[in-house]
Order: C-alpha cells, then sequence, then structure tokens
C-alpha cells in the first residue's frame, strides 16, 4: 500500500461508484455487497497501482511496430 495523498484518498473513494457500477453490470456485486469501504479501496488501489506500472514500464519500452503484444490469460 503507498502513502496517499488527501487528493488520491478521494480519487480512490470517488472512484468507489464506478466500481460498484462495473459489478453491478457484470453480475457480480453480490459478493462485494458486505465489503468494508476500506477493502474496496483496497482493490481499487491495487488497479490503479498496477495500470500506473504497466503505463510506466511501457513508456519506458519503444514499440517496434506499434502493435502491442496479445492479452495473456488475466491471472
Amino acid at each position: 500500500m503507498i502513502d496517499k495523498t488527501a487528493r488520491e484518498a478521494q480519487a480512490i473513494r470517488d472512484a468507489r461508484k464506478d466500481f460498484a457500477e462495473a459489478l453491478t453490470a457484470l453480475g457480480l456485486m453480490a459478493p462485494f455487497f458486505d465489503r468494508t469501504a476500506a477493502e474496496i479501496d483496497q482493490l481499487i488501489e491495487a488497479a490503479v497501482t498496477g495500470y500506473i506500472e504497466s503505463m510506466q514500464t511501457q513508456g519506458a519500452q519503444p514499440e517496434r511496430d506499434g502493435r502491442l503484444p496479445e492479452d495473456p490469460i488475466p491471472f
């Protein structure tokens, strides 16, 4: 976990609504319904951290033909 700024912490809280909407659209809300705000925030933070780290890694590597490799299995 990172030491978040006040803005980062607020952004994570603000993302809860979008997260809940995505869970509902995918039919996955039930398993998350009784989770605490801190647990939901941990999931959002993990996704954001992974996204940012990937973008930083990709930015450091030139693309040969402008295409990205095929997506592997997500887990």
